[in-house]
């Protein structure tokens, strides 16, 4: 055999020898990752698509159901469990697992959590974060300075941890009672008191039966309304962000990618969107950068702190 093919079999055998080594690590890392929920073809859907992204984990989907009644997982497994009901079992459940909890919001947890914190939770918060939303308000109003926010008795917990956020962005919270939406005179009040309106999820407040009433107000005083998410800019607010499937699934490939013991014990998505409503905008008198760019600034000024 000539120098030159015992070179090429030996240049061969060693690339064999690496990959097989590669996938033997690959093996050794391997995770058992279980999604539950209550079942639907959305939730199928991102189970395949989180196991498309991760292929070298086992990824399945088990019913919250069947979770339930079956065997617990052993604490190698790691748990994400999406929704309100998965939220209560897994308060209700003595389990070791490393748990994710996606699609509930600080006012859904507040109201199971009772001020505990199991172990091994971290709970993922559906909402945007209150300073993200202040930074975006910023960047389309640069000049306003009064910020208005209706609350009530479940969001009331929300004022302090906004004033926090909005004190380096040199903005002023005006806060405003709103017990019963039917009556319009805080809301009034408050339209009279601030510059912008910022809205955080709140059912209680932001729902089908309030955003007609709200809006058509907030704009016959000519004040834009921020968030409270991406469904009501659909509906007429000026802007909001928002982390869609594709954020979540980059979001949790990082988390997963992590121990579990050095999982926080609650977390944002690290990945987002903005959507902004451009009718809203041109009738305010506001002019809008493109969504993309508004984002990718909002996210700069994350990952430079």
């Amino acid at each position: 055999m000539r120098p030159s093919s015992r070179t090429s079999l030996l240049s061969a055998t060693l690339a064999c020898v690496a990959m097989l080594l590669v996938l033997a690590l690959r093996g050794a890392d391997a995770a058992e990752i279980i999604l539950s929920a209550q079942d639907a073809p959305a939730v199928r859907q991102f189970t395949a698509a989180l196991a498309a992204q991760r292929p070298e984990d086992q990824v399945r989907f088990v019913p919250i159901g069947e979770l339930a009644i079956g065997t617990l997982p052993p604490p190698t497994t790691r748990l994400i469990l999406i929704g309100e009901d998965a939220l209560v079992w897994r308060l209700k459940t003595a389990i070791e697992s490393p748990t994710l909890i996606m699609r509930v919001n600080r006012l859904e947890a507040r109201r199971w959590l009772n001020g505990q914190r199991p172990e091994n939770v971290t709970l993922l918060w559906n909402d945007p974060p209150l300073d993200r939303q202040l930074k975006l308000l910023r960047l389309l109003l640069p000049h306003v300075r009064r910020v208005g926010v209706l609350f009530d008795a479940d969001s009331q917990h929300l004022l302090e941890p906004l004033r926090q956020a909005a004190a380096p962005l040199q903005l002023e919270i005006v806060a405003r009672e709103w017990p019963n939406p039917r009556d319009s005179r805080p809301l009034l009040e408050l339209l009279n008191d601030s510059d912008v309106l910022l809205g955080f999820e709140a059912p209680s407040l932001y729902n089908p039966l309030t955003a007609k009433s709200l809006l058509l107000t907030s704009y016959a005083r000519q004040r834009a309304l921020i968030g409270p998410n991406a469904p009501f800019v659909r509906a007429g607010s000026l802007s909001s962000t928002y982390s869609d499937q594709d954020d979540w699934l980059q979001s949790l490939d990082e988390l997963l990618d992590q121990p579990p013991a050095s999982w926080p014990r609650a977390l944002y998505p690290t990945h987002f969107k903005v959507l902004s409503n451009p009718q809203v905008a041109r009738a305010l008198g506001i002019a809008l950068d493109d969504d993309a760019e508004l984002a990718r600034r909002l996210a700069a000024g994350e990952h430079s702190r």
